[in-house]
């Protein structure tokens, strides 16, 4: 007998290429139909056939103050009293700007002075490089093996999040003349940083990186090589983009740079790109950085970017109020459930004898089944994938929503309140024991 969820799959697939608008959201690495959520509220999410879960994906990572936060809601459903779109400029979009611009500081230290708002991660980090170039007259871009920096042409060689779960190296589609324009170079390796520049210095427009890598599980950059990738870039004339659009008003009030900058690291990139959090749930990216690179973009500058969406007033709506509301004590919620969670998936998994480590960035944290944590790609990938479907289903089955992926970070809410945690709590002895069970 199948439930709602097997019939929506099967006619998503005489419809949608492969059932699904996003490759993840097939479960091609857990097995098993994928669940229509129909609804959500605070740490839950309930799907078509009517169960509900406590929810650790938080819409990949933008349900920051928990889903369907009634002050967020209201101020979209007010906006759209006004009008859904206008492809015009709007109030909204000058203070949500603004607002990126202030909440990004350290001090006196204020790396934002421009902000452009675009509707996507991808268009974000696509804009970014071509701002780069732009500014710098030079071609090649340097990126790090298992980053994610969205779907764009030359960006997806050596990719996590989704890639890495399909075990692809790149995609059909992608010209190798534009693949040829990307060096890709190990993660937390400052000779292969070292030697790319030495190689290719004079011709390196930028050098793009996650602020922390979280699409090939959570792999936090060793001490001080943020630091060390803007001052090489720098020396060489090229530029540091940094992609927050995971880490961004995620796990800081400032991002992770300001997470880096609070503990005493000291580096300032040229460009800043957000997703995710900045949107409060709805389709709203950003970039931003100093002025004299960001007034290169059109209509003051020679590189052109262009929306027909960007600035929408429903998604600024939602993303205004969610930064709002993203107070200091939201953080210190989430960070205090965060540390607690990630000790008991630890404490769960070790008196299972399952082999693993717990990789934690801020308040992201996702477990890899192998001894200790990756610190690149090759070590993210080197460990035993196959527990993790059992350990998955186990726990979706005691009514808690993982990422369909073991490459992909845990996100927790400022909903998720002791109840929650105390049943997550309570589910992981048995995942992890199926996980201890599992087989190659």
């Amino acid at each position: 007998m199948t439930d709602r969820n097997d019939d929506l799959f099967s006619a998503a697939r005489e419809v949608i290429p492969g059932g699904v608008n996003s490759p993840v959201r097939a479960y091609g690495s857990v097995g098993g139909t994928p669940r229509f959520l129909s609804s959500a509220s605070g740490a839950t999410v309930t799907d078509a056939a009517g169960t509900t879960y406590i929810d650790l994906v938080a819409s990949w990572g933008p349900a920051l103050l928990g889903h369907a936060h009634p002050e967020v809601v209201a101020a979209v459903q007010e906006a759209a009293t006004r009008g859904l779109s206008f492809g015009a400029p709007t109030e909204g979009e000058v203070e949500l700007a603004a607002l990126i611009a202030d909440r990004v500081r350290f001090g006196e230290i204020r790396p934002i002075e421009r902000v452009r708002l675009v509707s996507t991660g991808t268009e974000a980090t696509m804009t970014a490089i071509r701002l780069a170039r732009g500014a710098t007259g030079r071609d090649l871009l340097v990126k790090f093996a298992g980053h994610y920096h969205g779907h764009s042409d030359g960006l997806l060689a050596e990719a996590g999040s989704g890639v890495a779960t399909l075990a692809l190296p790149g995609s059909a589609g992608v010209p190798a003349p534009i693949a040829a324009q990307t060096l890709v170079i190990g993660y937390n390796d400052p000779e292969a940083l070292a030697a790319v520049f030495a190689e290719h210095g004079p011709r390196i427009a930028a050098v793009i990186v996650e602020a922390s890598a979280a699409n090939m599980g959570v792999v936090a950059p060793l001490p001080g090589f943020n630091s060390l990738i803007a001052a090489t870039a720098h020396a060489h004339g090229a530029l540091m983009i940094i992609d927050e659009v995971l880490t961004g008003f995620r796990v800081h009030p400032a991002g992770y740079w300001g997470l880096q900058a609070a503990a005493g690291e000291n580096y300032l990139p040229d460009i800043f790109t957000f997703g995710k959090v900045v949107g409060g749930g709805m389709p709203l990216a950003a970039l931003g950085g100093r002025a004299d690179i960001m007034d290169l973009l059109a209509p003051l500058g020679p590189v052109y970017q262009a929306g027909t969406l960007s600035g929408n007033p429903l998604s600024v709506a939602a993303g205004l109020a969610t930064l709002r509301l993203a107070t200091p004590e939201v953080y210190a919620t989430i960070d205090a459930a965060s540390d607690r969670l990630s000790a008991s998936l630890d404490a769960a998994l070790t008196d299972a004898g399952v082999i693993h480590s717990v990789a934690k960035a801020g308040n992201l944290f996702n477990a890899s089944f192998r001894a200790s944590a990756p610190r690149d790609y090759a070590e993210a990938q080197a460990q035993e994938t196959f527990r993790y479907a059992p350990f998955f289903h186990s726990l979706r089955e005691q009514g808690v929503a993982l990422p369909p992926s073991v490459f992909e970070a845990w996100f927790l809410t400022a909903a998720h309140g002791d109840d929650e945690l105390q049943r997550i709590e309570a589910a992981l002895p048995a995942a992890a024991a199926a996980a201890a069970s599992a087989h190659a």
